[in-house]
């Protein structure tokens, strides 16, 4: 039998039991691809974080993340729940197969997640807001993982979707819904049904998109960001050139051993 260290991590909490939960499980050498998809789908989690020691100058460790379908090109909020487990110094990189070097700091008594910024574009979709049942301006963007925003009025609005989850799953990008927010500078809600999650509780990676969408929007590059999930997330969101910084808090659920 093989045991493995195991984390349950939630990440951009506001408080117990909030945010979005990860597994992050550090290996001292890579599994099998089946064998790390197959762990993730026993986990049933919206992602498992999988870490091993690099060789690389530019990075601490390796990283790669896995849905209970698929492997993902990039997921924020389990990259800061790595972050949380495995920093020992002001930072750690995570070496990455689409995108790049992401890196965690301290700030206070939190945490800061460095992601590549992605610029969404206006692309008219006409079945993503069909899927939605809602009308507006979509835009698109296409970093590690394709991205598609539905602009809305309000965050009432954002609330009230109610989608069509087998549609959503044809479309082969993580879908946003957004608008102005009520408490916070912005709100979202998003759908990865076609990598097998139909609502995401809070996810890094759509605001990788989102942060350079409303800071041409907001004319300011420093915001707060509400993903109004059921279980809730808080983002502290920076553009800062190409990258986009996400600050929020982390908390260790679980710890224990993954026995194979």
């Amino acid at each position: 039998m093989t045991s493995l260290p195991f984390f349950q991590v939630d990440a951009f909490v506001e408080g117990p039991l909030s945010g979005n939960p990860a597994a992050v499980m550090p290996l001292d050498r890579w599994l099998d691809d089946d064998l790390m998809q197959a762990v993730a789908a026993e986990n049933n989690l919206s992602e498992t974080a999988f870490t091993v020691a690099s060789e690389a100058d530019d990075a601490d460790y390796e990283l790669r993340w896995f849905t209970p379908e698929r492997e993902v090109g990039m997921c924020g909020h389990a990259t800061m729940a790595s972050g949380h487990i495995l920093i020992t110094g002001k930072q750690v990189r995570f070496a990455t197969r689409k995108a790049g070097v992401l890196t965690v700091r301290r700030a206070g008594e939190g945490l800061e997640l460095d992601l590549p910024a992605w610029h969404p574009q206006p692309a008219r979709d006409d079945a993503v807001l069909e899927a939605l049942g809602v009308s507006g301006e979509t835009f698109r963007a296409d970093g590690a993982e394709a991205v598609l925003i539905v602009m809305l009025d309000s965050e009432e609005a954002v609330r009230a979707v109610a989608p069509a989850y087998a549609a959503l799953r044809k479309i082969d990008a993580l879908v946003i819904v957004t608008a102005p927010g009520d408490e916070q500078d912005i709100a979202s809600r998003v759908f990865a049904a076609n990598v097998g999650i139909d609502e995401d509780p809070v996810t890094g990676a759509a605001h990788a998109a989102l942060v350079p969408f409303w800071a041409e929007r907001l004319g300011r590059k420093r915001f707060t960001a509400l993903q109004a999930s059921k279980r809730r997330g808080l983002l502290d969101c920076r553009l800062e050139g190409d990258r986009v910084v996400l600050g929020g808090r982390c908390h260790t659920v679980i710890v224990g051993q993954f026995q194979l």
